[in-house]
Protein backbone atom coordinates (compact mmCIF):
# COMPACT_ATOMS: atom_id res chain seq x y z
CA UNK A 1 0.00 0.00 0.00
CA UNK A 2 1.47 3.19 -0.71
CA UNK A 3 1.97 5.88 2.12
CA UNK A 4 0.66 8.75 -0.43
CA UNK A 5 -2.58 10.20 -0.15
CA UNK A 6 -3.34 10.91 -3.95
CA UNK A 7 -6.15 13.07 -4.36
CA UNK A 8 -8.33 14.12 -7.50
CA UNK A 9 -8.21 18.11 -7.89
CA UNK A 10 -9.93 18.27 -11.23
CA UNK A 11 -12.11 15.55 -13.19
CA UNK A 12 -10.89 17.61 -16.78
CA UNK A 13 -11.36 14.60 -18.73
CA UNK A 14 -7.88 16.03 -20.58
CA UNK A 15 -7.24 13.68 -24.04
CA UNK A 16 -3.56 14.58 -23.10
CA UNK A 17 -3.00 16.67 -20.08
CA UNK A 18 0.23 18.41 -19.86
CA UNK A 19 2.39 21.04 -18.85
CA UNK A 20 1.54 22.28 -15.23
CA UNK A 21 2.83 24.92 -14.10
CA UNK A 22 2.25 26.78 -10.06
CA UNK A 23 2.03 30.35 -10.22
CA UNK A 24 2.37 31.36 -6.70
CA UNK A 25 1.05 35.02 -6.50
CA UNK A 26 -2.33 33.92 -8.31
CA UNK A 27 -2.47 30.90 -6.30
CA UNK A 28 -3.33 29.22 -9.63
CA UNK A 29 -2.56 25.58 -10.93
CA UNK A 30 -1.96 26.11 -14.82
CA UNK A 31 -2.34 22.96 -17.11
CA UNK A 32 -3.17 21.88 -21.10
CA UNK A 33 -5.07 19.58 -22.94
CA UNK A 34 -3.27 19.67 -25.81
CA UNK A 35 -4.49 17.83 -28.17
CA UNK A 36 -8.12 19.64 -27.13
CA UNK A 37 -6.53 22.76 -27.87
CA UNK A 38 -7.80 24.35 -24.01
CA UNK A 39 -5.71 25.99 -21.33
CA UNK A 40 -6.67 25.64 -17.94
CA UNK A 41 -6.05 27.05 -14.33
CA UNK A 42 -7.54 26.62 -11.44
CA UNK A 43 -7.23 28.87 -8.04
CA UNK A 44 -6.16 25.72 -5.29
CA UNK A 45 -7.63 27.38 -2.25
CA UNK A 46 -11.01 28.98 -3.89
CA UNK A 47 -11.29 26.01 -6.25
CA UNK A 48 -12.23 28.62 -8.95
CA UNK A 49 -11.25 28.11 -12.56
CA UNK A 50 -10.91 29.28 -15.61
CA UNK A 51 -10.57 27.87 -19.46
CA UNK A 52 -8.87 29.50 -22.59
CA UNK A 53 -10.15 27.66 -25.70
CA UNK A 54 -6.85 27.97 -28.02
CA UNK A 55 -7.09 27.85 -31.88
CA UNK A 56 -4.54 25.23 -32.22
CA UNK A 57 -2.89 22.48 -29.62
CA UNK A 58 -1.13 24.27 -27.23
CA UNK A 59 1.79 22.29 -25.59
CA UNK A 60 2.98 24.39 -22.50
CA UNK A 61 2.51 27.76 -20.96
CA UNK A 62 5.68 29.42 -19.35
CA UNK A 63 5.78 32.24 -16.77
CA UNK A 64 7.60 35.35 -17.61
CA UNK A 65 10.23 37.09 -15.06
CA UNK A 66 8.68 40.62 -16.09
CA UNK A 67 4.71 38.78 -15.12
CA UNK A 68 4.06 40.63 -18.67
CA UNK A 69 2.05 37.38 -19.87
CA UNK A 70 3.53 33.84 -20.91
CA UNK A 71 5.74 32.40 -23.43
CA UNK A 72 3.43 29.00 -25.08
CA UNK A 73 3.88 26.34 -27.41
CA UNK A 74 1.37 26.13 -29.99
CA UNK A 75 1.38 22.94 -32.61
CA UNK A 76 3.71 25.26 -35.51
CA UNK A 77 5.68 27.37 -32.84
CA UNK A 78 6.62 29.53 -29.61
CA UNK A 79 4.47 32.23 -28.99
CA UNK A 80 4.00 35.37 -26.45
CA UNK A 81 0.33 35.03 -25.13
CA UNK A 82 -1.68 37.27 -22.78
CA UNK A 83 -4.84 35.67 -21.29
CA UNK A 84 -6.14 38.90 -19.52
CA UNK A 85 -8.34 40.57 -19.96
CA UNK A 86 -8.53 38.60 -23.20
CA UNK A 87 -6.23 36.47 -25.13
CA UNK A 88 -3.89 37.23 -27.23
CA UNK A 89 -1.01 36.27 -28.76
CA UNK A 90 1.48 36.67 -30.81
CA UNK A 91 4.38 34.44 -32.40
CA UNK A 92 7.91 34.82 -31.87
CA UNK A 93 9.09 31.63 -34.03
CA UNK A 94 7.29 29.00 -36.43
CA UNK A 95 10.76 26.72 -36.94
CA UNK A 96 8.30 24.02 -39.27
CA UNK A 97 7.81 23.96 -42.69
CA UNK A 98 4.58 23.67 -43.59
CA UNK A 99 3.32 19.97 -43.82
CA UNK A 100 6.17 18.27 -42.17
CA UNK A 101 3.78 17.46 -39.55
CA UNK A 102 6.10 18.02 -36.36
CA UNK A 103 4.65 19.85 -33.84
CA UNK A 104 5.83 21.36 -30.05
CA UNK A 105 5.59 18.73 -27.40
CA UNK A 106 7.32 19.80 -23.99
CA UNK A 107 9.26 22.98 -22.63
CA UNK A 108 10.92 24.36 -19.32
CA UNK A 109 13.10 27.02 -18.18
CA UNK A 110 16.30 26.70 -17.27
CA UNK A 111 17.76 29.00 -13.51
CA UNK A 112 19.73 31.38 -15.94
CA UNK A 113 15.84 32.52 -17.67
CA UNK A 114 17.21 30.74 -21.53
CA UNK A 115 13.94 28.35 -22.66
CA UNK A 116 14.47 24.70 -23.75
CA UNK A 117 11.38 23.58 -25.98
CA UNK A 118 11.48 20.24 -27.55
CA UNK A 119 9.05 18.56 -30.64
CA UNK A 120 8.31 15.94 -32.14
CA UNK A 121 5.91 14.02 -35.33
CA UNK A 122 2.57 14.84 -34.46
CA UNK A 123 1.60 10.85 -35.51
CA UNK A 124 4.03 8.95 -36.56
CA UNK A 125 6.66 8.37 -33.24
CA UNK A 126 8.66 5.94 -34.97
CA UNK A 127 10.25 9.08 -37.17
CA UNK A 128 13.44 10.74 -35.16
CA UNK A 129 12.66 14.35 -36.46
CA UNK A 130 11.94 15.85 -33.00
CA UNK A 131 14.35 18.56 -32.36
CA UNK A 132 15.34 20.40 -28.96
CA UNK A 133 15.31 23.62 -29.08
CA UNK A 134 17.32 26.74 -26.90
CA UNK A 135 15.30 30.14 -27.11
CA UNK A 136 17.55 32.68 -25.63
CA UNK A 137 16.33 35.86 -23.46
CA UNK A 138 16.32 37.77 -26.67
CA UNK A 139 14.27 35.71 -28.57
CA UNK A 140 16.55 34.01 -30.82
CA UNK A 141 16.32 30.71 -31.19
CA UNK A 142 18.76 27.89 -31.61
CA UNK A 143 18.72 24.09 -32.42
CA UNK A 144 20.53 22.43 -29.63
CA UNK A 145 19.94 18.65 -30.57
CA UNK A 146 17.93 16.92 -32.56
CA UNK A 147 17.46 12.77 -33.63
CA UNK A 148 14.57 12.42 -30.97
CA UNK A 149 11.02 10.55 -31.69
CA UNK A 150 9.33 12.04 -28.36
CA UNK A 151 11.34 15.26 -26.74
CA UNK A 152 9.78 15.57 -23.08
CA UNK A 153 11.25 16.94 -20.10
CA UNK A 154 13.73 18.51 -19.47
CA UNK A 155 14.67 19.49 -16.22
CA UNK A 156 17.79 20.62 -14.39
CA UNK A 157 20.27 19.59 -12.27
CA UNK A 158 20.16 22.02 -8.81
CA UNK A 159 23.65 23.61 -9.56
CA UNK A 160 22.69 23.83 -13.34
CA UNK A 161 25.79 22.23 -15.07
CA UNK A 162 23.00 18.98 -15.84
CA UNK A 163 20.43 19.32 -18.06
CA UNK A 164 17.96 16.08 -18.21
CA UNK A 165 16.12 15.63 -21.30
CA UNK A 166 13.77 12.14 -22.26
CA UNK A 167 12.84 10.51 -25.57
CA UNK A 168 10.14 8.93 -24.37
CA UNK A 169 9.67 6.69 -27.40
CA UNK A 170 13.14 5.00 -26.47
CA UNK A 171 12.05 5.12 -22.56
CA UNK A 172 15.36 6.62 -22.13
CA UNK A 173 16.20 9.61 -20.07
CA UNK A 174 19.73 11.39 -20.91
CA UNK A 175 21.89 13.88 -18.90
CA UNK A 176 23.52 16.82 -20.74
CA UNK A 177 26.61 18.63 -19.60
CA UNK A 178 25.14 21.76 -19.83
CA UNK A 179 27.32 24.98 -19.65
CA UNK A 180 26.79 28.81 -18.62
CA UNK A 181 26.36 30.05 -22.28
CA UNK A 182 23.86 27.11 -23.18
CA UNK A 183 25.94 24.90 -24.56
CA UNK A 184 25.23 20.98 -24.47
CA UNK A 185 27.67 18.31 -23.92
CA UNK A 186 27.98 14.90 -24.87
CA UNK A 187 24.92 12.90 -23.51
CA UNK A 188 24.62 10.00 -21.30
CA UNK A 189 21.52 7.56 -20.62
CA UNK A 190 20.69 8.28 -17.57
CA UNK A 191 18.15 5.83 -16.96
CA UNK A 192 16.95 3.34 -19.20
CA UNK A 193 13.59 2.05 -18.54
CA UNK A 194 12.42 -0.85 -18.63
CA UNK A 195 9.38 -3.56 -19.24
CA UNK A 196 6.51 -2.37 -16.51
CA UNK A 197 7.79 0.78 -15.30
CA UNK A 198 6.03 2.87 -18.18
CA UNK A 199 7.98 5.34 -20.36
CA UNK A 200 9.18 8.76 -18.89
CA UNK A 201 7.11 11.93 -19.52
CA UNK A 202 7.45 15.13 -18.09
CA UNK A 203 9.34 15.44 -15.14
CA UNK A 204 10.77 18.24 -12.00
CA UNK A 205 13.35 18.26 -9.92
CA UNK A 206 13.06 18.59 -5.99
CA UNK A 207 14.76 20.84 -3.44
CA UNK A 208 17.34 18.20 -2.85
CA UNK A 209 17.91 17.94 -6.66
CA UNK A 210 16.00 14.04 -7.11
CA UNK A 211 14.38 13.71 -10.16
CA UNK A 212 10.39 12.85 -10.22
CA UNK A 213 9.38 11.18 -13.37
CA UNK A 214 5.25 10.72 -14.41
CA UNK A 215 5.68 7.29 -16.35
CA UNK A 216 3.03 7.06 -19.21
CA UNK A 217 1.81 3.72 -19.22
CA UNK A 218 3.18 2.77 -15.68
CA UNK A 219 0.39 4.66 -13.61
CA UNK A 220 2.74 6.10 -11.18
CA UNK A 221 4.94 9.24 -10.74
CA UNK A 222 8.45 7.97 -9.35
CA UNK A 223 11.44 9.85 -7.42
CA UNK A 224 15.32 9.29 -8.55
CA UNK A 225 18.40 10.24 -6.99
CA UNK A 226 20.56 12.25 -9.26
CA UNK A 227 22.27 8.53 -9.83
CA UNK A 228 19.16 7.26 -11.42
CA UNK A 229 18.38 5.18 -8.12
CA UNK A 230 14.74 4.55 -7.64
CA UNK A 231 14.03 6.23 -3.89
CA UNK A 232 10.02 6.51 -3.91
CA UNK A 233 6.88 5.37 -6.15
CA UNK A 234 3.21 7.37 -5.79
CA UNK A 235 0.78 4.90 -7.81
CA UNK A 236 -1.58 7.46 -9.41
CA UNK A 237 -5.33 5.95 -10.28
CA UNK A 238 -4.67 6.13 -14.48
CA UNK A 239 -2.50 4.54 -16.68
CA UNK A 240 -1.11 7.47 -18.25
CA UNK A 241 0.02 9.98 -16.26
CA UNK A 242 1.90 12.63 -18.39
CA UNK A 243 3.76 15.58 -16.37
CA UNK A 244 3.90 16.73 -12.97
CA UNK A 245 5.26 20.20 -11.05
CA UNK A 246 5.37 21.30 -7.47
CA UNK A 247 3.33 23.72 -5.77
CA UNK A 248 0.95 25.44 -2.92
CA UNK A 249 2.18 27.60 -0.57
CA UNK A 250 5.25 25.08 0.93
CA UNK A 251 5.77 23.87 -2.22
CA UNK A 252 5.16 20.35 -0.80
CA UNK A 253 2.35 19.31 -3.16
CA UNK A 254 3.09 17.68 -6.66
CA UNK A 255 0.36 18.18 -9.07
CA UNK A 256 0.18 15.56 -11.89
CA UNK A 257 -1.89 15.95 -15.03
CA UNK A 258 -2.79 12.80 -16.85
CA UNK A 259 -4.10 11.55 -20.24
CA UNK A 260 -7.26 9.79 -21.78
CA UNK A 261 -5.58 9.35 -24.81
CA UNK A 262 -3.62 5.37 -25.80
CA UNK A 263 -6.31 3.94 -23.59
CA UNK A 264 -8.77 1.44 -24.41
CA UNK A 265 -12.61 1.70 -23.63
CA UNK A 266 -12.03 -1.46 -21.34
CA UNK A 267 -9.00 1.22 -19.69
CA UNK A 268 -11.44 4.04 -19.28
CA UNK A 269 -13.73 2.02 -17.94
CA UNK A 270 -11.30 0.28 -15.25
CA UNK A 271 -9.58 3.92 -14.53
CA UNK A 272 -12.68 6.65 -14.40
CA UNK A 273 -10.15 9.46 -13.58
CA UNK A 274 -8.25 9.06 -16.47
CA UNK A 275 -7.50 12.94 -17.67
CA UNK A 276 -7.99 14.13 -14.35
CA UNK A 277 -5.85 16.35 -12.58
CA UNK A 278 -4.21 14.75 -8.99
CA UNK A 279 -2.63 16.68 -5.95
CA UNK A 280 -0.80 14.27 -3.73
CA UNK A 281 1.34 15.60 -0.46
CA UNK A 282 5.32 14.95 -0.58
CA UNK A 283 7.85 15.65 2.09
CA UNK A 284 10.43 17.06 0.31
CA UNK A 285 9.64 20.69 -0.95
CA UNK A 286 9.99 21.27 -5.41
CA UNK A 287 11.32 24.90 -6.25
CA UNK A 288 9.66 27.56 -7.93
CA UNK A 289 9.41 27.07 -11.59
CA UNK A 290 12.16 29.16 -13.18
CA UNK A 291 10.51 32.17 -15.28
CA UNK A 292 11.72 33.37 -18.54
CA UNK A 293 13.53 36.18 -19.21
Amino acid sequence: MSKHDVRCLWEAGAQLGEGPLWVAEQHRLYFVDLKNQTLHAIEVDSGARRSWAMPDFICWLIARRDGDGFMAGLRDGIARVWLEPELRIEYLHRPFAEGSGLRMNDAKVDSTGRLWAGSMHNTDYAQAVGKLFRLETDHTLHVADEGYHICNGPTFSLDGATMYHTDSFEGRTYAYPLAADGTLGEPRVWRQFGEGEGSPDGMTVDSEGCVWIAQWGGGRVCRYAASGELLDTIPVPVRNPASCTFGGADLKTLFITTASEDNTPEQLAAHPLTGAVFAVRVDVPGLPAARFG
